[in-house]
């Protein structure tokens, strides 16, 4: 009896904990679903995805972040100009406004990590601070998953496109379903530094 007590309560805080890991309320923010595609090794570059959601009245943005397995963290976007899906570093952040959802997920807004000083693998946790205008320095945990689940973010979250701040059209093309836009082994690999330029896939 005592050994399943213990059992049911070891259950109890991993459910509690995954949970936590995958819903966190800070003020007027709700974060859900934080995670970061697992990378290959050698890989210097990581996409990281999370939904935001601002309760509040004011217009809140997020503005950046921090990761000690990471020597940078910026935010970019993607978006298809003419065909050609480009990216870009958003030097001001992500806006948020009252009532609505920044959703960061593949193909579309995300965080970016750089110039990672290791292999990010397939069910690890790892925190990072994400930096808000209003809300100041979060930290929460994120989890690392492979491209296939990450890839289900971007359908999960499909419904609530038009409730996400957006910096460009998305057409829904998955032009990511193959090989994702940060997979650590594909078009970014190498590419340290992304500051005010554009990178080019073919399709």
């Amino acid at each position: 009896m005592l050994k399943r007590t213990t059992l049911t309560a070891a259950l109890f805080v991993a459910m509690t904990s995954l949970v936590s890991a995958m819903k966190m309320t800070i003020g007027d923010l709700t974060l859900r679903h934080p995670t970061i595609r697992a990378t290959a090794p050698g890989a210097k570059v990581a996409a990281g995805y999370v939904e935001i959601t601002n309760n509040g009245s004011a217009v809140e943005r997020i503005v950046g972040g921090q990761a000690e397995f990471a020597g940078k963290v910026e935010l970019h976007e993607m978006k298809m100009v003419n065909e050609v899906m480009k990216m870009r570093q958003l030097p001001n952040g992500i806006e948020i406004k009252p009532g609505e959802s920044a959703v960061l997920a593949p193909g579309g807004d995300h965080i970016m990590f750089m110039k990672l000083d290791d292999a990010l693998k397939e069910g690890e946790t790892r925190p990072v601070m994400l930096e808000f205008e209003n809300a100041g320095k979060v930290t929460l945990s994120f989890q690392v998953k492979s491209i296939a689940d990450t890839m289900k973010l971007k359908k999960g979250h499909a419904e609530h496109n038009h409730d996400a701040h957006k910096h460009g059209e998305h057409s829904g093309h998955g032009e990511h379903s193959g090989h994702g836009e940060h997979s650590g082994h594909g078009e970014h690999s190498g590419h340290d530094e992304h500051e005010d330029k554009e990178h080019k896939h073919s399709h």
